[in-house]
């Protein structure tokens, strides 16, 4: 049975907090250095909607930015990039390909040899530590 916009809308509404509601469906930013963080260890950021693995903690560096920063997703990650000109600017947005949930944006401003760097907002990430 297919499910009408409005339904899948209350159901994101109803599985999500109201921030990550709004991030992820929503293209809201959540403000900067107000995520509360996520257990340290190695493990694997997913997408708070739908649960694909998105980020490894080995690519997870301190930018300094106020969010969540990566080098580069997962090797298989379902990461979409779109341009985005909202706010006037211009940047890449940054979404699931899974859920098309919004997750931040890339910017060519990061460390190592790809340069870049994934600014996630917190909201739209769960962690799943490795096992053992």
């Amino acid at each position: 049975m297919t499910r009408t916009p409005d339904e899948r809308d209350a159901e994101w509404r109803a599985r999500l907090s109201p921030l990550a509601y709004a991030v992820t469906r929503r293209a809201a930013t959540e403000a900067p250095f107000s995520h509360q963080g996520f257990a340290p260890g190695p493990g694997t950021f997913t997408c708070v909607c739908c649960g694909a693995p998105l980020f490894a903690t080995e690519s997870k560096f301190e930018s300094g930015c106020g969010w969540p920063a990566f080098s580069a997703p997962l090797p298989e990650a379902p990461v979409a990039e779109a341009r985005d000109a909202s706010h006037g600017m211009l940047r890449t947005e940054v979404r699931c390909a899974e859920c098309d949930a919004h997750l931040g944006h890339v910017f060519d401003d990061g460390p190592g040899p790809g340069g870049l760097r994934y600014c996630i907002n917190g909201v739209a990430l769960d962690f799943a530590p490795d096992e053992g």
